[in-house]
């Protein structure tokens, strides 16, 4: 199993909607894929219509009391994609880890035995503490989402700066899959710098394809589905189709490097 996590410590850059829908696009390739959702918001278990009644286990018993994946894993909609859900319970999660022993190793101890998946992609909370930091630690690589506007590259350097104390402390092995650009709206000229600058910086780590803003995208949480399901031919589908095409052509070097 290949352990991607899904970070940025910034909200609102389409972080859980790339977790959703590259898990869906990743399962439709014949792939057992997990979902662990990391984010006390709970947005992809509710974006995968797992409503809070259905979550008899959740992530904050994968990673404090540390249950098997196997006890909290539970089947979506879509064939072939598992999900680890998240409860309100989550929200205290990060106060816990404090005082717990190897707090920033509990998320890698939990997967350190799961055989049952190709594919495991962790959605993380929108901030860089305990858990993002257990995420980090238990992945093999890192997938960031970055929204095309005026602080992007700033945010960026924050994570690709905890991103190198990880892998000097915690976690030696941890690679970068790459960074892919959302929210890109093709009539705004900030959005074009944005995305110049970003390819300029960081050249062939950024994946060409790009998340346009697109309504559909926004509409398919509301009913429980991925937009993959919901309208599968919207521009912003066909964009993480793309995308799920270039993380696929990567993962065997991932594979190799670790």
């Amino acid at each position: 199993m290949i352990t991607i996590a899904i970070a940025n410590q910034k909200g609102g850059v389409g972080k859980t909607t790339t977790a959703i829908n590259v898990a869906t696009a990743l399962a439709a390739t014949g792939s057992k894929v997990l979902l662990i959702d990391l984010d006390p918001q709970g947005n992809a278990s509710t974006g995968l219509g797992i409503g809070t009644a259905e979550r008899e286990r959740s992530s904050y018993d994968l990673v404090i009391d540390q249950t098997p994946v196997g006890e909290c894993a539970m089947p979506t909609r879509i064939p072939g994609l598992h999900l680890v859900p998240a409860t309100v319970d989550l929200s205290g999660a990060e106060v816990e880890l404090v005082s717990v022993d190897n707090r920033t190793d509990r998320l890698r101890r939990a997967l350190a035995h799961e055989a049952g998946y190709d594919i495991c992609l962790i959605d993380c909370p929108p901030s860089l503490g305990l858990l993002t930091l257990n995420a980090l630690t238990a992945a093999d690589t890192l997938l960031v989402p970055l929204q095309c506007e005026f602080f992007a590259l700033e945010g960026l350097s924050q994570l690709l700066q905890t991103v190198e104390r990880v892998q000097e402390r915690f976690n030696a092995d941890l690679g970068i899959l790459g960074v892919v650009l959302t929210m890109y709206d093709r009539r705004n000229r900030l959005t074009d710098q944005v995305s110049d600058d970003v390819r300029s910086c960081l050249n062939e780590l950024v994946f060409e394809a790009v998340i346009p803003r697109n309504v559909r995208l926004s509409e398919a949480p509301s009913h429980g589905l991925p937009a993959l399901i919901y309208d599968h031919a919207c521009a912003g589908s066909q964009a993480y189709m793309k995308l799920a095409r270039e993380i696929i052509a990567r993962l065997p070097q991932q594979r190799k490097a670790a």
